[in-house]
């Protein structure tokens, strides 16, 4: 399966920050305006971020909150798409000209759609005793800072592949094979047939617990130098054995009895993956003429998903008159897997 692997990036655009004083002098004359929504008085607009902004600034109180308290509103006057902005709220000390925070928001959406243009939580509410007896208020003057921060929208990157080195194909099996194909370093020789055919001893027992024993443990059979003979095997089926073995494959061949031949030898070597492979191509090869000797063949092997093709196979087609070299054996397999069934 091919992954496809994909990277952008988000990262933060930087944030536009500006600071407005407002001043209210003669702050006990504006007293009883009333604290109704249009009871308020605004300060000049100020630009921060490329957006405008003023400062709603309420004597009385906004209705709902009760006289006890002044409140102080930053609002989006800019009639444009809607934005983030925190607002930092400050009252300046007129004794040492400092300025503190009385009301701090992080990042709030400002709206121009909402008839407000206020932030949701933005709003001050400031106790009436708390500043007339303090020194935020002398000589009947009041100082507001209003720190704005606007939040520019994040920039993302467009979508890139993410780097990737591809990853070679194995190759492994091309060099095994070419020992054998180069006929360099054979150091074991086999009689199969009377022919003399040589290999390479800790490839076979690398590939083969059978020729591992016999080449390398207890079932030694031949020293270096000596050959050893194979019965009951011709040349071209361990000729096969051996390409299978070097390259893990086959070659191509539309013989079906040598792939016979060869489930026989890959039962005698335990390798199980070519005895597997031969399966597979005699299951579709089965038809009239070659089930019942692959069937044959398959029980004598313990070739169990092969032996349970045939006798589905001779289920399907409903075959009576089977030429077979075990009639009795096909027609007791058969019966048990209907029972089974």
């Amino acid at each position: 399966m091919k992954i496809c692997k994909t990277v952008s990036t988000c990262t933060p655009m930087e944030e536009a920050q500006g600071t407005h004083v407002f001043d209210i002098l003669s702050y006990s004359k504006h007293r009883g305006m009333g604290h109704d929504r249009d009871s308020y008085i605004r300060s000049g607009i100020f630009n921060v971020g490329g957006h405008d902004w003023a400062i709603s600034f309420f004597p009385d109180g906004f209705k709902g909150y009760g006289q006890d308290y002044i409140s102080v509103y930053l609002v989006l006057v800019s009639n444009r798409t809607k934005l983030r902005a925190s607002c930092d709220m400050r009252l300046v000390d007129r004794d040492t000209g400092c300025s503190f925070s009385v009301h701090k928001t992080g990042p709030r959406i400002f709206n121009p759609a909402d008839f407000t243009r206020v932030a949701p939580n933005t709003h001050c509410f400031l106790r009436r005793d708390e500043i007339e007896g303090s020194a935020y208020l002398r000589d009947d003057r009041l100082t507001i800072e209003c720190v704005v921060t606007v939040f520019n929208k994040p920039h993302v990157t467009e979508t890139k592949s993410f780097p990737k080195i591809d990853m070679p194909p194995a190759d492994m099996t091309e060099h095994v094979a070419k020992l054998l194909e180069e006929k360099k370093g054979f150091d074991v020789s086999f009689i199969v047939g009377g022919e003399t055919i040589e290999a390479h001893r800790f490839v076979l027992a690398m590939r083969s617990p059978v020729f591992n024993a016999e080449l390398y443990g207890s079932m030694r059979e031949a020293r270096p130098g000596q050959c050893i003979n194979i019965e009951d095997m011709q040349p071209a089926v361990f000729k096969v054995l051996l390409h299978f073995i070097y390259t893990d494959s086959l070659p191509s061949s539309n013989d079906t009895e040598l792939v016979r031949l060869l489930l026989v030898a890959a039962d005698r070597y335990a390798m199980d993956r070519l005895r597997l492979v031969c399966e597979s191509i005699l299951c579709e090869d089965l038809n009239r003429d070659t089930v019942a000797t692959t069937l044959a063949l398959a029980d004598q092997h313990n070739c169990h998903q092969l032996k349970d093709a045939c006798l589905q196979f001779i289920k399907l087609s409903a075959f009576k008159d089977l030429k077979a070299p075990c009639p009795s054996f096909i027609e007791d397999a058969t019966e048990k897997r209907r029972k089974i069934s």
